[in-house]
């Protein structure tokens, strides 16, 4: 799979999703992300003509240090001292 790798995006494993829609995401990929068992993971969906197309998973502690991130300046931005514009 080394020749899909490119930027940062990359395609790591092909899983199946079971009869009661679980996966198991393989031990090594498991490894390197840090998530260990009982971690709760964001499942954050992309769509594109009104259809999902691709779904990407983060761990749910990262996940709003990232929301901060990206809303931080919209909201210092908009908002005056007493939450008036």
């Amino acid at each position: 799979m080394d020749d899909l790798k490119s930027g940062c995006c990359s395609v790591e494993a092909v899983v199946s999703v079971d009869e009661r829609g679980q996966l198991v995401l393989p031990k090594e990929l498991r490894e390197r992300a840090g998530i260990r068992s009982g971690d709760k993971l964001a499942v954050v969906q992309w769509t594109k003509g009104g259809r999902v197309c691709c779904l990407t998973l983060m761990k749910a502690d990262s996940l709003a240090g990232s929301v901060r991130e990206f809303m931080g300046p919209l909201l210092r931005g908009g908002k005056k001292q007493g939450g008036k514009k």
